[in-house]
């Protein structure tokens, strides 16, 4: 069972965890990506073009699925504004064992930062904004799979 989903709203890990996990599960892996409040960021807000980012997201959860053997597969990215604290993204893998499990929720979130049409913008304590860029060690992260 593959789940993606796109959404503006707040992601409820338990209700998620549930949702995914109807057991026979071996093994799931989870990873839970949150807004930083460091550098003074107030806010974050995520820019995306609604068919390209799910495509994105659905595309890479396929590509771990035939990698991996996964029993279920859930991947969540909020869009929109979010405050420090708030949950992002959210990846659950489970499998029969916890190595498969584990490479592929590490492999969604490197491919995820390269390979996803999302744009970060932060608001900064004294009101200005800055557009992130993409950093170096993420696009190596992401190479590492190829």
């Amino acid at each position: 069972m593959i789940r993606v989903v796109v959404q503006v709203g707040a992601i409820d890990f338990a209700t998620e965890t549930d949702r995914h996990d109807a057991g026979g599960h071996g093994a799931t892996a989870s990873f839970v990506g949150r807004v930083r409040g460091d550098d003074g960021v107030t806010q974050l807000f995520l820019e995306h073009h609604p068919q390209l980012t799910e495509r994105g997201l659905a595309d890479l959860a396929h590509a771990a699925a035939d990698r991996w053997r996964l029993s279920a597969l859930t991947l969540i990215h909020r869009v929109g504004a979010m405050a420090p604290g708030e949950t992002i993204v959210l990846v659950l893998a489970s499998s029969p064992h916890r190595a498969e499990a584990l490479a592929a929720c590490t492999f969604l979130i490197d491919r995820l930062k390269t390979d996803v049409m999302l744009w970060k913008r932060e608001t900064l304590t004294d009101g200005a904004a800055r557009w992130v860029e993409p950093r170096a060690a993420d696009q190596e992260r992401a190479e590492g799979w190829d």
